[in-house]
C-alpha cells in the first residue's frame, strides 16, 4: 500500500518535537505539504528545514500559543484566507499530572482551553478549504485514558475525553461532506512528556527512574514503549484516501496495555 498525500496541505500541532514532529515528517514523506504549528519559532525553522530536506515543497510555519486562543483565531484565519488545508493534526502536549482531587478550577479551564477549544478555533478555520477541496481529514492526537483512565492525570483524563466526545460529534456532522474525523490515542511513548512523568513519579516516590518505567513496562503486552514513529504511521493512515471510510473512532497506538477493546 503506497499512500500519496501528493497535493494535500496539512496543518500539524505541537509539530517541533515527538509525535507531533513525527507525524508532520512522515507526511511529507507521503508527498504532503505542511504547515507547522508550534510556539517556539526557532525551533519551527529547524523543522522547516529538516522536512525541505524530505520533500521540498510550499512547506510553511505558524507560530501559535495556545494559551492565547484568540491570537490563534486571528493567526489561522488570516492563514487560511489564502492556504487550503485538506489534513488538520489537533496535537497539544498534556496537562501536568496529578490527582484529581487535587487539581484546582484553573488547571481545567487551562486545559480545555488549550485542548479542545484551539481544537475548536482551528477546525471551524479550515473547515472551509476541506469542503471546496472536496477532501478533509481531521485527526486529534489524544490519549488511551479516553478509553481507560490513566492514574495521577486527573485533569488529561478529563479533557482527553471532551476533545473525544467532540470529535464523534463533529464526525458525525461532517460525514455528508467526505470529511473524516477519527483520534490517534498514543500509549506510553518515548517523548519529553513520558519522561517528564517518569521523573515526577521517581522524585515524589523516592525510587529511581529506571524502575517507574520498568513499572510502566509491565503494563505493557508489548514490553517496550512506542516509538514516535509508530504513532506517526498510524495518524499518516488515517490522513490517506485508503481511511476515507473509516470515521468517528479512536485508535489506540499502545502495544495492547488497554485492557478493553
Amino acid at each position: 500500500m503506497i499512500i500519496s498525500l501528493h497535493g494535500k496541505r496539512a496543518l500539524v500541532c505541537g509539530s517541533t518535537q515527538g509525535i507531533g514532529k513525527a507525524i508532520a515528517m512522515e507526511l511529507a514523506k507521503s508527498g504532503a505539504t505542511i504547515t507547522l504549528m508550534a510556539r517556539d519559532e526557532q525551533k519551527l525553522k529547524t523543522v522547516l528545514t529538516e522536512l525541505n530536506n524530505i520533500h521540498a515543497a510550499d512547506h510553511h510555519y505558524l507560530v501559535a500559543d495556545f494559551t492565547a486562543s484568540e491570537q490563534l483565531r486571528e493567526i489561522i484565519q488570516t492563514y487560511t484566507a489564502s492556504n487550503s488545508i485538506q489534513i488538520l493534526i489537533n496535537n497539544t502536549g498534556g496537562p501536568p499530572a496529578g490527582p484529581i482531587v487535587q487539581a484546582n478550577t484553573e488547571a481545567f479551564l487551562n486545559a480545555y482551553q488549550q485542548h479542545l477549544i484551539c481544537n475548536h478555533i482551528l477546525m471551524q478555520s479550515t473547515l472551509q478549504g476541506m469542503k471546496d477541496s472536496g477532501y478533509g481529514r481531521i485527526i486529534n492526537i489524544i490519549s488511551t485514558s479516553v478509553k481507560q483512565p490513566l492514574a495521577n492525570l486527573g485533569v488529561s483524563n478529563t479533557t482527553r475525553a471532551a476533545v473525544a466526545n467532540w470529535s464523534k460529534t463533529l464526525a458525525t456532522e461532517l460525514a455528508p461532506f467526505g470529511i473524516t474525523v477519527n483520534n490517534v490515542l498514543p500509549g506510553a511513548t518515548k517523548t519529553l512528556r513520558l519522561e517528564t512523568i517518569a521523573k515526577n513519579k521517581a522524585a515524589k516516590t523516592g525510587v529511581q527512574i529506571t524502575d517507574v518505567e520498568t513499572e510502566m513496562l509491565h503494563e505493557i503486552p508489548a514490553g517496550r514503549f512506542a516509538t514516535p514513529d509508530e504513532i506517526a504511521y498510524a495518524a499518516v493512515f488515517l490522513a490517506s484516501p485508503f481511511a476515507s471510510y473509516i470515521n468517528g473512532i479512536n485508535v489506540p497506538v499502545d502495544g495492547g496495555r488497554t485492557a478493553c477493546l
